[in-house]
Order: C-alpha cells, then structure tokens, then sequence
C-alpha cells in the first residue's frame, strides 16, 4: 500500500535553558523518567513506520542519530526558525504527495490517540492544512488562533505580538500541524524573515496556504497537559511529574 502519512519531528535545537549539570545534550535528549523526551514522542508516533519519519537534527546530532537507528533524518546546521527547520526535510518529503504531520521532540506528553484523532479529522474535512489546538491552566507562551466572525481560522499571532485583546484568546497554537505535502512545499517557498529574530516561521505557513485560497481547518481538542513543550528546567520536572503518574 502507498504511504499517505510522513512525519516530520523537529528536534534540531540546543536547549539553552535547559542546562543541567552541563549536560551537552540536545533538548530532545534531555531525560525525563530516565529516557529521552524525544523517545515519548516517537513512541506516540509508533503508529508510523519508523523509514517515514523523518527527525530534523542540529546541535549534537550524533547523540539522536545513534539512539534511535532506522529513522530517517534530516541537518538543519543553523537554527533560524520552525519554519527552518521545515525546509531542511524538504529533500526528504520531494516528491511525496501524501498528508506529512509536524511535531516536536520536546512535547513527550502527547498520547497516540490524540494524534490520530488530529489525523483522522485532518483527512476527513480534506483539509489543506490542519492545526493541532487547546487550551491549558498552565500559563505558556503559545500564539494564540484568530478566527473571523464565520469561526474559521484567520491567522495566529504569536504571544510577544498579541494586543491586550488577543492575549484574552484562550485558544492556544499546540504548533502541532498536519500538511497535504506539495502544499506545505509551496507555502515554504514564501516564507519570509523580515521579524526581529531574522527567523523563518512555521506559523505564518497556514496564513500563506489560506491566502492562497487553500483550506486551513482547526481541530480544537481538550489537551490540558499535553500541549506543554519542554523549554525551561521548570517545564521538564513538570512533565516528569505528568510522566510519572502515566
């Protein structure tokens, strides 16, 4: 049967925040409950056959690459963004037509039965681009989902740039989103870095897919503690503790 689902995981980045006891580890490779954050997410995704999933890797790419052998992988050398990261495993994704999901290696408590529930609407509303979105009690730094006056998706604005109006939105952006393949290759392409950090964006790729008259779909799910990523030291015992309870 032909693949109609890629995965691309993005695990490139060096964790500045998180250093531990000087730990050169990548931030997917820091431990929680004695193994890998980025091992959890892999473990979700073991419903996808490890050859597609492609992991992006940076900073100390060796130590990921040596402990999860049979994936596919992906160099971003320089960080400058999601959207960055993206465009590494463009090569990876060429000519592939199917659905392609992205993740992150640093959200390990997403359960496999929240991303198929993603997928499966995904496929079901035919959309162009799906986004993965929640709400949570713990307060977090995510954009927030602009829907206009009909419900549908508009734009997100990422938290540094939210007015106080749109800091009131409690529909957070997981950053977990699901791609018909050449759509995403396409809205890559018109990516720009005109911010203030000089980095490309995975946010603004379903506002330029929109605009190019494609169907952006929001799947909004009761996510609570799974849409928290692992940034800070606070953030890691955090999800070691939601771990640790199963």
């Amino acid at each position: 049967m032909a693949t109609v689902l890629k995965v691309v995981v993005l695990a490139a980045g060096k964790g500045t925040r998180l250093k531990i006891e000087d730990s050169n580890a990548p931030k997917a490779m820091r431990t929680a409950c004695g193994k890998p954050l980025l091992w959890y997410v892999l473990d979700s995704l073991s419903f996808v056959n490890k050859e597609d999933v492609i992991i992006v890797v940076g900073y100390e790419k060796e130590q990921i690459i040596e402990r999860f052998p049979g994936y596919a992988f992906a160099l971003q050398a320089e960080q400058l963004g999601t959207g960055h990261a993206v465009m590494a495993a463009a090569e990876e994704l060429a000519g592939f037509d199917g659905a392609v999901l992205v993740c992150y290696g640093d959200m390990p408590v997403i359960k496999r039965s929240t991303y198929e529930v993603f997928l499966r609407e995904h496929f079901e509303q035919d959309n162009d681009c799906t986004i993965l979105t929640g709400e949570s009690s713990v307060p977090l730094p995510y954009g927030r989902v602009v829907r206009g006056s009909d419900d549908v998706f508009l734009h997100v604005v990422e938290d540094r740039d939210c007015t106080p109006e749109q800091k009131k939105i409690t529909e957070l952006n997981s950053g977990v989103y699901v791609f018909k393949t050449p759509k995403l290759i396409g809205a890559l392409g018109d990516l720009r870095n005109d911010n203030v950090q000089r980095e490309y964006y995975l946010t603004d790729v379903p506002a330029i897919i929109r605009a190019g008259g494609g169907k952006v779909g929001l799947c909004r799910l009761d996510l609570g503690n799974e849409i928290i990523g692992v940034n800070t030291v606070e953030q890691l015992v955090m999800v070691e503790n939601i771990l640790n309870r199963g």
